[in-house]
Formats: C-alpha cells, sequence, structure tokens
C-alpha cells in the first residue's frame, strides 16, 4: 500500500462521532480535537521527548500501581472533556471512583470526564502557549492539578483551580500534593 500526505485545512471542523471514527481508523496518529470542533494533528515527538515522556509516565504508573489510587494513562489515551474537547496529556491520573462511575463503554472509549491530573511536556518542535492554552482548557474543565514541563529552560508551571500559575525554575522534584499522596517525580532525568 502507498502512502500519500494528507493536507487537512486548519480549521476543519468534526464532530464527536467522526473523531472518534478517523482516531481509530488511524492509531498510529495523534490526534485532538478542540472545543469548537478542530483536528488537531501532533508531530511525533524525537527521541529526547519521547525518553522523557516515558520516565514521566513510568514514575506515575509505579506511584499508581503501589497506592491503588486510581488510574494512570500514557499519552495515548484521549479524553472527552466536558466542554466537547478530546484531549491527549501526555501523562494523566484519575481517581478510582471517578473511573468506576464510567461504564465499561465509556472506559474502552475517550473516556467522557477532565483527569483530574494531568502533565504536559514541552517538545521541541511544541510551542508554550498553545500548551498553556491547553492547560487553562483542563483547569476549565475540572482539573485539580496540572503540571506544565519546559525541559529546555528546566521550568515547570503548576496549575490549580482558582489559583494563579505558580512558576518553579529547576526544581528537582514536584509533589503531587494532597492529590496524589506521596507522589514525587523526579525531575533529574526530564531535565537532562
Amino acid at each position: 500500500m502507498n502512502t500519500l500526505p494528507i493536507n487537512i485545512p486548519p480549521t476543519l471542523k468534526i464532530t464527536q462521532e467522526q473523531f472518534e471514527l478517523l482516531a481509530s481508523a488511524n492509531r498510529d496518529v495523534r490526534l485532538e480535537r478542540n472545543a469548537t470542533e478542530e483536528l488537531i494533528i501532533m508531530p511525533p515527538t524525537g527521541g529526547n521527548t519521547g525518553k522523557r515522556n516515558l520516565d514521566i509516565e513510568g514514575q506515575l504508573w509505579l506511584w499508581n500501581r503501589q497506592t491503588k489510587l486510581g488510574v494512570a494513562f500514557n499519552s495515548s489515551t484521549a479524553f472527552q472533556l466536558p466542554n466537547g474537547a478530546d484531549r491527549s496529556p501526555d501523562a494523566a491520573w484519575v481517581s478510582q471512583d471517578r473511573w468506576d462511575a464510567l461504564t465499561p463503554s465509556q472506559q474502552d472509549t475517550f473516556p467522557p470526564l477532565c483527569p483530574d491530573f494531568a502533565i504536559e511536556l514541552l517538545s521541541k518542535t511544541d510551542n508554550m502557549e498553545p500548551l498553556r492554552k491547553k492547560m487553562q482548557e483542563y483547569i476549565s474543565n475540572g482539573l485539580r492539578l496540572g503540571w506544565l514541563i519546559d525541559p529546555k529552560n528546566k521550568k515547570v508551571e503548576i496549575y490549580r483551580p482558582n489559583q494563579p500559575v505558580e512558576v518553579l525554575e529547576k526544581p528537582t522534584t514536584l509533589s503531587g500534593e494532597n492529590l496524589l499522596p506521596g507522589f514525587v517525580l523526579d525531575l533529574q532525568l526530564v531535565f537532562s
């Protein structure tokens, strides 16, 4: 089978049902959909970003496996936010009670909820402003804690509901606070 490039108009509108069909038919393509039904195609990450993502996901997964307080997700998971957007954080976590409240069908598709916790990692191909808007979108849709990590500048922006964004310069660790008790993200490999 020959592959052909596809040019998608930047303002293409796509419904939830169309998005699910498109994503299902193109599992190797990272897709998102914003609240105004515009399709967003994200390029694959480079090696360093992939390495950093896996380290972050692994630390979250290990903490969650030990505590069994919820469900952890990697960057392949799209969540259907209350505003209608379909977003895929680089790592996410949902409390067990919220996850259990979903039907098996809802758990099998794009879970119709905003994660309780999400991490976005700035990659070489990303721009900071769209990621900041995405973090604000998560907060507006019910996110309880979010981290936007900039490995190049060794900065982290911490997002919490009804609070100004907190910016940390060169932190060595991040605390999951009361939401993720005992979770501490070691930033050594993320910043290297």
